[in-house]
């Protein structure tokens, strides 16, 4: 036998190419989400209208949102064009040509469905905000109260500003300080490793409002010099002492991430503990631990608003005061939406932080 038949015999024929997957279902899935999320934004946009008495304002918002969930009309349109060529590349007996219009196809019905269902659950969202003739809106968002409201609460929300970067200043330090302590070698540092243990274990356990209401209203009373002290300090240092904990073990966990051999080979070139913490591991610990610090930071400026369960003149009490004045809790509305403004740009950095760090590791 010759060799060139042996081969022949011996090799296995290739299995033809599956067929591809249809397209019309899934094409008509996202149609019909297409319409439902239309129809839906319609009879949003309208009651928009009537519940501002056919404003011009609100017709344009409407007219807008209309306007938006007509976009997955196009992808899913597109779908069914490539079902289309799905079935006349099948029907020329072009699989693999087939295979990709259908994956095509598909992704582009996915794309309408996934936009569709956007607009969809904002439709629903206002539906909801204008049901029972306006109520959530009236109750939670009515311009009139946030007009009265808004010169005063901006100056109150200063404080919370205030007392969140000084805060921050103070915990940076003395978290700095606990996890120094925390991790002094030998049978020299076991007593203070145990001070700042004990520290960071019972003030982890401590919620921190019940710190806030021991520090303002006990300290006065316990120490008599601190009794012309104003309340908003008082509240600094309650919260500066709730989040040294917490940045504490952030701080630690930076300093012990550093592999040993560099502290070893600081040592090695005559630097004493002192100077390699300072030259050697704590920079670089800093750096690692930008982020979670970060995010400590953001719980530390949203917990300023727990000062005003001390009577201090913050946001929230301010938003309280207007809400009993006015009957409406829009006040508190607006109080939650500075919060969201100046938290949202700082979690957005962390991102940014996150994935920087991320893409530097992945080129070493």
């Amino acid at each position: 036998m010759a060799t060139s038949e042996l081969v022949s015999q011996e090799i296995q024929p290739s299995p033809p190419p599956s067929k591809p997957k249809p397209v019309v279902v899934i094409g008509a899935l996202g149609l019909i989400f297409t319409v439902a999320g239309i129809l839906l934004m319609l009879l949003a946009a309208k009651r928009l209208r009537d519940y501002n008495h056919d404003n011009l304002g609100s017709t344009l918002v409407g007219a807008v949102l209309v306007l938006g969930s007509l976009y997955p009309l196009w992808p899913s349109l597109r779908s069914f064009a490539a079902a289309r060529r799905r079935a006349t590349q099948m029907r020329n007996d072009q699989v693999v040509d087939a295979r990709r219009s259908a994956a095509a196809g598909r992704e582009e019905a996915f794309v309408g469905i996934g936009y569709a269902a956007a607009s969809m659950i904002v439709a629903g969202l206002l539906l909801m905000a204008f049901a029972n003739a306006g109520g959530i809106v009236s109750t939670f968002f009515q311009a009139h109260a946030w007009r009265l409201s808004f010169p005063e609460m901006i100056r109150a929300f200063w404080t919370n500003i205030w007392a969140a970067v000084v805060a921050q200043i103070f915990v940076l330090a003395f978290g700095l300080l606990l996890a120094i302590m925390r991790m002094l070698p030998g049978r020299a540092g076991a007593p203070l490793r145990l001070i700042a243990l004990v520290y960071c274990d019972i003030f982890r356990a401590i919620p921190a409002i019940v710190t806030i209401l021991l520090i303002v209203f006990g300290v006065p009373l316990a120490i008599p010099a601190t009794a012309h002290w104003q309340p908003v300090w008082l509240g600094v240092i309650a919260l500066s002492m709730t989040y040294s904990a917490y940045v504490a073990e952030v701080y630690r966990a930076g300093l012990a991430s550093i592999h040993p051999s560099q502290s070893a080979a600081a040592r090695s070139l005559g630097l004493s503990y002192t100077q390699t913490l300072r030259t050697v591991l704590v920079p670089q610990a800093v750096r690692r631990v930008i982020p979670p610090l970060l995010n400590d930071f953001i719980s530390l400026q949203k917990d300023t608003a727990l000062l005003s369960v001390a009577s201090i003149a913050e946001v929230v009490l301010t938003a309280s005061l207007w809400e009993s004045k006015l009957f409406n809790l829009s006040p508190v509305t607006l109080a939650a939406a500075f919060f969201i403004i100046i938290t949202i740009p700082q979690a957005r950095f962390v991102d940014y932080l996150i994935n920087r760090d991320a893409r530097r590791r992945g080129q070493r």
